[in-house]
């Protein structure tokens, strides 16, 4: 996949992804309880005026609204996760999680069912999506991939 932009920090994931949503409705986010939960909370907000939902450990029954609320992005009741744009975050990807990429393109297609815009984007840290070849049996339109740098100081 060619590189088309290049940016730094969150608000260099938040633009990027915000510009990929231009002309989509409803997007869905694909991701694990707990440690996807926030980052589709975050990648929620830049997107806020849309329609957007979550759907945790692939389970497509149990998707629930992602909602502004005066404390924030939120859960919130449950809402059918048919949408235009499916989101999979990384977190799916990692070896201890136990998701085959097979299993993910199937809940990428019932999630697009029915749609004629039909986005697929992966959002991921340290090029997981590549690393665990995902990229090879989901036809991603993009993938954002991001790397962390970490430093702990002491004063």
């Amino acid at each position: 996949m060619p590189i088309i932009n290049t940016s730094q920090g969150v608000g260099g994931i938040l633009n990027s992804f915000k510009g990929l949503m231009d002309g989509v409705e409803k997007i869905t986010f694909v991701g694990t309880p707990g440690f996807c939960t926030p980052f589709a909370e975050l990648l929620g907000f830049v997107v806020r005026d849309k329609k957007l939902a979550f759907i945790p450990n692939m389970d497509f029954k149990k998707a629930r609204l992602i909602t502004m609320t005066p404390e924030g992005i939120q859960l919130g009741e449950p809402v059918d996760a048919h949408a235009d744009a499916v989101v999979l975050l990384g977190g799916l990807a990692m070896p201890k999680i136990g998701v085959s990429p097979e299993k993910a393109k199937d809940i990428t297609e019932k999630v697009l069912e029915g749609s004629a815009k039909r986005k697929i984007i992966g959002v991921c840290f340290q090029s997981m999506f590549t690393q665990q070849k995902w990229d090879e049996i989901i036809n991603f339109d993009y993938i954002i991939n991001a790397d962390l740098a970490v430093e702990v100081l002491q004063t």
